[in-house]
């Protein structure tokens, strides 16, 4: 069993709920953020088209923050997420050089890199992720890998143009694409 998310970018409109969520349940000062919503367009007009895109941990089964980290503190869990472990991590900041996706952050205020866990402390509590349960769209989702491809059909990527390549760590994450997400000439927007 693989754990991670699934993604609907058809659905994300980029309202930045589930990055809000995510910062407020994790404490998180203004400009550091665990889950980031980005966006982009292609195309140009009459024929211009724009998509979302909501990243967090992909939880690789490759991770180079892992594969990374000299002390230990980033590491995979029991259940195969890659969790940081405060009590070990010195800051050296490895596995933020490391990681293609940027997903660590370093933590000023404590002088320590921390991420996305996936909200390992709700899920062993039988909860959701906070990003999913506060997602509108309901275009996010965690779980079993193979639960959500048997859900989500056959159109499922782990690859778009905006994202480093899967061969690179693995991720353990299924996108269903926009169809203009697929297209490699594109601009990415501040809205």
């Amino acid at each position: 069993m693989s754990l991670g998310f699934y993604f609907d970018a058809n659905m994300c409109i980029g309202c930045h709920t589930c990055q809000a969520a995510c910062t407020d349940k994790n404490n998180l000062e203004a400009g550091t953020n665990f889950r980031k919503v980005r966006s982009f367009e292609t195309g140009v007009y009459p024929n211009a088209k724009r998509y979302h895109f909501s990243g967090a941990c992909n939880h690789c089964t490759d991770a180079r923050c892992v594969k990374g980290c000299p002390t230990g503190a980033m590491h995979y869990a029991e259940d195969g997420t890659v969790q940081p472990d405060l009590n070990k991590c010195v800051g050296c900041k490895y596995c933020t050089w490391n990681c293609p996706y940027g997903v660590p952050q370093f933590i000023e205020a404590i002088g320590q890199v921390n991420k996305c866990t996936g909200c390992k402390d709700l899920r062993d509590a039988g909860q959701n992720p906070a990003c999913v349960d506060a997602c509108i769209m309901r275009c996010l989702e965690f779980g079993d890998l193979d639960e959500l491809a048997a859900k989500h059909g056959q159109k499922l990527v782990k690859d778009l143009p905006i994202l480093p390549s899967s061969t690179i760590t693995k991720p353990s994450v299924l996108i269903n694409p926009k169809d203009c997400s697929l297209d490699p000439k594109y601009k990415e927007v501040v809205l």
